[in-house]
């Protein structure tokens, strides 16, 4: 449905995209992550039209997308970071407002209000004006306002910026009926627990390029040790010993605290704590977990501030 090929921007001659290719298909969430500065904000202009690419090409169901009117910007719903809603007017009249720029006659601008309302939750404040809405209700409008024209593609850039869990959780919902619909949808956000929950794949831009597109597991395999052991011991490890076992990435230790990095949970940590047994000690307390994608986020972009 969108296709974004070796997209290229300069500015001042500094490049800020070098060769972005992405893809979404749909009824799928397809997420953008990225540090600050990393590219996102200009790849998302590029593919909704509002910034022309150097070069590179924006398909959407195979139309090709242009600056200025053209019909590939029909299919596309834009969700931008900054609220894009009149205080002043009541949140109908707000989609009244922007369903006309779509050219939809009044009838169908009603139905698709209606609709738009109840899949965010606001029908019962349809007549409130926007400057009484929380900063939740505000956002959950913005998405409203993305969807009057029905389109194929929606982009949403940073959609739960500032909003309360109980907001957060009400988008979330909203998004998820919408892959459920069939829409395909491209999501920006600096928060990794969204984009664990939410997205079917996942692109990581840094310096203006795609340095990993895969799906969650697919990511996780990146890492030298996508799951671990923790274990609480009587005395010190052979961490040697640890290390020849198949599948042991890491063994650490510090004081009782043993924590051994794998690649696969179900088929290596049998032969951890038989090693340890063997070697006569006796294991007090031990947790197992995975890899998370912010481990994997700071792994592939480092730690270094980026403002």
């Amino acid at each position: 449905m969108l296709e974004a090929k070796d997209l290229h921007k300069s500015y001042a001659g500094s490049p800020a995209v070098a060769g972005v290719s992405l893809q979404v298909t749909p009824g799928e969430i397809v997420g953008l992550l990225g540090p600050n500065g990393a590219g996102k904000t200009t790849t998302l202009s590029m593919i909704c039209g509002l910034t022309t690419p150097d070069s590179g090409s924006v398909t959407v169901g195979g139309l090709p997308m242009g600056v200025g009117a053209c019909p590939a910007k029909q299919r596309i719903g834009l969700v931008p970071q900054d609220l894009a809603l009149y205080d002043d007017l009541p949140a109908r009249m707000n989609l009244e407002t922007f369903g006309a720029l779509y050219g939809l006659d009044r009838a169908t601008l009603r139905t698709r209000a209606d609709q738009a309302l109840e899949l965010v939750g606001l029908s019962d404040r349809a007549g409130d004006k926007v400057s009484k809405f929380s900063g939740g209700m505000k956002r959950r409008l913005n998405i409203a306002c993305a969807l009057l024209h029905n389109p194929d593609i929606v982009l949403c850039d940073e959609p739960t910026v500032g909003v309360d869990p109980q907001s957060r959780n009400a988008i979330f919902d909203n998004l998820e009926a919408l892959r459920a619909q069939g829409k395909a949808v491209l999501y920006t956000t600096h928060y990794m627990e969204e984009a664990e929950r939410l997205c079917d794949r996942i692109v990581i831009m840094d310096h203006g390029r795609v340095i990993a597109s895969d799906t969650l597991e697919g990511l996780y395999r990146m890492l030298p040790a996508a799951q671990s052991m923790t274990f609480e011991l009587d005395g010190k490890a052979d961490l040697d010993a640890l290390l020849r076992i198949p599948g042991v990435k890491k063994a650490e230790q510090t004081n009782g605290t043993l924590t051994v990095g794998l690649d696969d949970l179900g088929d290596v940590a049998p032969a951890v704590v038989a090693a340890l047994a063997a070697a006569g000690r006796r294991i007090q307390r031990v947790s197992s977990g995975r890899a998370s994608l912010e481990s994997l986020f700071l792994n592939l972009t480092g730690r270094e501030l980026r403002d």
